[in-house]
């Protein structure tokens, strides 16, 4: 019998854990535009921006690798008026320099021929890491793995 009761509790227990894990799977998938928080402080929007950045550039990568060359990069703007983390950082001239320099990188790879489209596009992946490696550098890591 109490072999029985163990066996019983088992399964019930075993049910449980099966449901609380498909539950919190239906949870996660129920908003498939949930961002992922990382900063448990919250997130700015010039970081959510440059997560969006990342996730495009990483598309254009795969598209110019697969010979689209006619692909376009995308309009990032908002890089100049974006709250950031750290507000003092996104409002210093350095940073400025250095979001203008991003943005005519940007435009010279949307209107460069296909043959020049892989070599602006790791230009334009060499002027993220430029302003990183002086102001943020915690996503250079990340960014490498942009490169051709």
């Amino acid at each position: 019998m109490s072999t029985n009761k163990s066996y019983s509790l088992f399964l019930i227990f075993l049910l449980l854990l099966l449901i609380s894990c498909n539950k919190e799977k239906t949870c996660r998938s129920a908003d498939p535009s949930a961002k992922k928080i990382i900063n448990p402080n919250g997130d700015s929007e010039l970081a959510l921006l440059m997560r969006e950045m990342y996730d495009e550039t990483f598309e254009l990568k795969q598209m110019i690798n697969a010979g689209k060359t006619e692909a376009e990069f995308f309009d990032h703007e908002k890089i100049l008026t974006a709250h950031a983390t750290e507000p003092e950082k996104a409002a210093s001239a350095e940073y400025k320099a250095f979001a203008q320099a991003y943005l005519q990188q940007v435009k010279q790879l949307n209107n460069s021929s296909p043959e020049l489209k892989k070599e602006h596009f790791s230009n334009l992946i060499s002027q993220c890491k430029n302003c990183h490696k002086a102001l943020c550098p915690g996503p250079i890591v990340k960014i490498n793995k942009l490169e051709f």
